[in-house]
């Protein structure tokens, strides 16, 4: 029983791994699901330094995104509603020609709100620029962490 169970666990991390590319999957829970299906199936010797430690990367993971892709939107000029935008068409892009889709029509959706607030060309295509860096960026540090927060796990149940 427990080969089923550590056959779900690693599902589970590996699923949390397809989040980056589908923003639809929420990472941070499937990999908590993994961690939750060892202590409460397998074994509970996991401590609360583990739990503390997962909770504050669990924390940085969901905060890292948000701030990457709103910090590159505004560092290339782009407004408020182009970040808005940007965060949304990373959502619809996730169904749309996966997994292309999560870079290409943020970028268009920026271009278009930038333009219909009366922005130059250059200005716009600036902005939807920050927008795929932002994506970029907030799914580098989302591989980042999630892997950390794997090997954190490994390590706390070998030891």
């Amino acid at each position: 029983m427990d080969f089923v169970i550590w056959l779900l666990i690693i599902a589970s991390f590996i699923l949390s791994y397809v989040g980056v590319i589908y923003p639809i999957i929420p990472s941070p829970l499937v990999l908590w699901i993994g961690f939750l299906l060892y202590y409460f199936l397998i074994d509970q010797g996991l401590t609360w330094v583990f739990w503390s430690v997962a909770v504050l990367l669990t924390i940085i993971l969901i905060v890292s995104d948000i701030i990457a892709n709103s910090y590159f939107v505004k560092k290339y000029g782009g407004s408020k509603w182009g970040e808005r935008i940007a965060g949304l068409g990373v959502i619809v892009g996730s169904f749309i020609i996966p997994p292309f889709g999560i870079i290409i029509v943020p970028f268009l959706a920026v271009i278009v709100v930038e333009l219909l607030q009366r922005r130059s060309t250059q200005e716009a295509m600036r902005a939807a620029l920050g927008s795929l860096f932002g994506f970029l960026g907030g799914a580098f540090a989302k591989v980042v962490l999630q892997t950390v927060m794997i090997i954190w796990f490994v390590v706390a149940v070998i030891w």
